[in-house]
């Protein structure tokens, strides 16, 4: 049985559709990625599926549970770090982690948790002392303090600098070692290219897309793209019937196209004797089939 199944899940905010129609499922141990422009729905999304909204229609089970009649019951089990959350702000990071995890009957050990997010020199400081990536390790530490089965991370690098992004990113992938099962919302395709084993494309309140990275990209289109500066002139027509080409005025020749387009375009060089010299190859990114996928859908 999924960690999570969602089925036809519906919710409106007065004349705004939030979420249309989505389900999904969450396999066990996975980390599976909720990808979408900001205000595709991804956040009411896992909101409901952690019980901090209720859906207009729909059917949610998390390990089982039903996110609004067994609400207590699912919060032992699911660890929630929303997008924006605030601590008092002379509050210390050990009494947080102290104070969350009196909350349980069965809490992680708060040195562990802080010596696995990094936060051990930092026990002692006020909340309002910690720089953003900080800040949001010590959200994922209270998120995970009551030993969840479930982790859901909404948003969790938003406004972090590129080295703080990475550092935290290996903080996610220390929490699946773990054994946790996460969701992750982002709308960063690297961050959910990296990261997840499977993703669901939200755009405009609908899933429009779910499968692995690859899959995705395989399913957008399979385009490739070879650059190359000819070591001679390349004979007119010798590559327009193998792919798309177009060439720049510094001299460089620019091949796209599917299936084997790279091994006939060399192929075909060789033949005649020419070398693709500064070489390179492109191939479609979580970003095009993004672009691909959800351009593609009325809304």
């Amino acid at each position: 049985m999924p960690v999570i199944q969602v089925e036809n899940l519906h919710k409106r905010y007065g004349g705004t559709v939030a979420v249309d129609d989505v389900s999904l499922e969450v396999h066990r141990g996975e980390i599976f990625g909720v990808l979408g422009r900001n205000g595709a729905g991804k956040t009411t999304t896992v909101e409901i599926v952690g019980g901090l909204r209720e859906a207009d229609s729909g059917t949610v089970r998390v390990l089982g549970l039903d996110p609004v009649r067994d609400r207590s019951r699912l919060r032992e089990v699911v660890g929630l770090q929303l997008q924006e959350s605030q601590l008092q702000p002379k509050l210390v990071v050990r009494e947080a982690l102290d104070l969350y995890a009196s909350f349980y009957p069965d809490p992680a050990d708060p040195t562990q948790l802080l010596d696995e997010l990094g936060l051990t020199d930092r026990a002692g400081a006020r909340f309002e002392q910690l720089s953003g990536g900080q800040k949001q390790r010590l959200s994922v530490a209270l998120a995970l303090v009551g030993n969840p089965q479930v982790a859901i991370l909404d948003e969790l690098t938003t406004g972090l600098d590129p080295h703080a992004r990475r550092d935290t990113w290996e903080v996610v992938e220390r929490i699946r070692d773990r054994g946790v099962t996460i969701v992750l919302v982002t709308h960063f395709m690297e961050e959910a290219e990296r990261l997840c084993d499977r993703i669901a494309l939200i755009d405009a309140g609908r899933v429009v897309a779910t499968g692995t990275p690859a899959e995705l990209v395989a399913r957008a289109t399979a385009e490739q793209v070879l650059r190359f500066r000819p070591s001679a002139p390349v004979p007119v027509g010798l590559l327009e019937h193998l792919a798309r080409v177009t060439h720049s005025d510094d001299g460089t020749i620019e091949a796209r196209g599917r299936d084997n387009v790279v091994q006939d375009v060399l192929v075909a060089l060789a033949q005649h004797g020419i070398r693709p010299e500064n070489l390179r190859l492109e191939q479609s990114s979580l970003e095009d089939a993004f672009v691909a996928l959800t351009t593609s859908v009325e809304v």
